[in-house]
């Protein structure tokens, strides 16, 4: 195992695992070695965990001088970590009491630090009697100055995520909700151990977090990961995929659309990096889409949509038309019942999935058996709207006439054919952006 010397002279070891961005993982608590965190719910397999083991855990010697386990000097620890590392700045990832120790180490050094995650983060042994109007029990520390730290974590730039603990127990996880109000960055409600409890929602949390290109949304209680490109200030276009990936698969038409619109690239609920609630629906993905655009305070959005999201994006023009200028479904799911219903979906045992799979069979049940109100919607939709079929349009799954029937339902559609297939975004991006642009997108 690896180790470094301390600014005095302390020897501490750290433990290495996985690939990608450096992330400085300190453990809960001043006897517990870092070994217990794992892979961190397999959150190694996108960063380089760097877990060190504090002062006298672990492979770290004990101090000789036990004044030297003060906070302060243990902020000194990462400090001499991060020069040891070759980093200039450092992303932090603490849990519960050492929370503490990631937050100090902010405020004393807040330009080495590029995110702060603080995982159900407590008060030391002792603090128990810590009041939330007294400040948290961050400022309950031996030694330590509240007043100016107060002032440097408030302008802290770099992002804070909180995630606070659902229950009350262990090290005083309930504190988290005291030192949430503190960051520029919302809180979150997981467990203790949420990279055990469970570890796909911990892990997308992080990642989303951590990623430069990244940003989230809350609506209606599903947290959504999201994608921008192009200039603030642009025309907005909405880009809605389809079941089974994610709005990383918009990336290429993206960032020619982003020279002169404003793109938005969302993952839908239960896909990509985005919350995974249990509970899918075309009901779901048509409010996932309203609360997004609402959310971001757009007025009115172009939208374009892909199979699943071609059918969410149609119904929303339908309910709430004022959301939706222009609309392009390319390959939309067909809202009508099928000529023979779809066959249950089997999953591959052991394979790694980016989406929901309990998504997947709850789609195929509605599809199977759609609500039969839907086709009548579509006569409600104001926005100008083209149709887009992956090959000849006469040649959609589902009957000749399935894309041909769908387009008139809606008022003055417009109905084309790129070849491409069943994702023409994809297989033929110059044919489908010359369209887009054709139709004022």
């Amino acid at each position: 195992m690896p180790k470094f010397t301390a600014y005095d002279g302390t020897e501490l070891a750290y433990h290495l695992k996985g690939a990608g961005e450096p992330l400085i993982c300190l453990s809960g608590g001043p006897v517990r070695a870092a070994a217990y965190y794992g892979t961190l719910g397999g959150l190694d397999a996108h960063h380089r965990l760097v877990l060190l083991d504090l002062r006298g855990t672990g492979g770290s010697a004990e101090p000789a001088d036990p004044q030297t386990s003060r906070w302060d000097r243990q902020t000194d620890d990462i400090e001499a970590l991060r020069e040891h590392l070759g980093l200039d700045r450092v992303h932090l990832l603490a849990h519960s009491v050492s929370g503490n120790l990631a937050t100090l180490y902010a405020a004393r050094h807040p330009e080495r630090v590029r995110s702060l995650t603080l995982i159900a983060p407590g008060a030391r042994p002792g603090d128990d009697d810590a009041k939330p109007e007294q400040g948290g029990v961050i400022w309950h520390i031996d030694g330590f100055d509240p007043a100016p730290s107060r002032a440097v974590l408030a302008a802290l730039e770099a992002p804070v995520l909180v995630l606070t603990a659902a229950r009350d127990g262990g090290p005083r996880p309930v504190r988290a909700a005291d030192l949430a109000p503190l960051f520029p960055y919302a809180g979150r409600s997981d467990g203790h151990h949420p990279w055990l409890d469970d570890p796909g929602g911990f892990v997308r949390s992080v990642r989303a977090f951590l990623a430069p290109d990244i940003r989230e949304i809350e609506t209606d209680g599903v947290r959504l990961a999201y994608r921008t490109w192009g200039a603030h200030g642009a025309p907005p276009v909405v880009l809605a995929h389809g079941r089974g990936t994610s709005g990383a698969v918009w990336s290429a038409v993206a960032e020619r659309l982003a020279a002169t619109r404003r793109v938005y690239a969302p993952d839908f609920g239960g896909h990509g990096l985005s919350d995974w609630p249990g509970d899918y629906g075309f009901h779901r993905f048509r409010n996932e889409l309203s609360g997004f655009i609402r959310g971001l305070g757009l007025d009115s959005v172009d939208i374009v949509g892909h199979a699943t999201g071609g059918l969410a994006a149609l119904l929303l023009a339908a309910e709430e038309p004022e959301l939706v200028d222009r609309l392009v479904v390319a390959e939309p799911t067909s809202p009508f019942p099928p000529a023979r219903p779809r066959p249950p979906a089997r999953r591959v045992d052991g394979t790694a999935l980016d989406y929901d799979w309990e998504m997947i069979v709850r789609i195929d049940a509605e599809l199977n058996d759609p609500d039969p109100a839907w086709g009548g919607r579509l006569a409600a939709i104001e926005a100008r709207t083209l149709v887009i079929g992956g090959g000849p349009v006469d040649g959609h799954p589902g009957g000749p006439d399935g894309l041909a029937r769908m387009a008139a339902l809606v008022p003055d559609a417009r109905l084309i054919g790129v070849d491409g297939g069943p994702a023409p975004h994809e297989n033929s991006p110059d044919a489908f952006l010359a369209v887009l642009r054709a139709f004022g997108i």
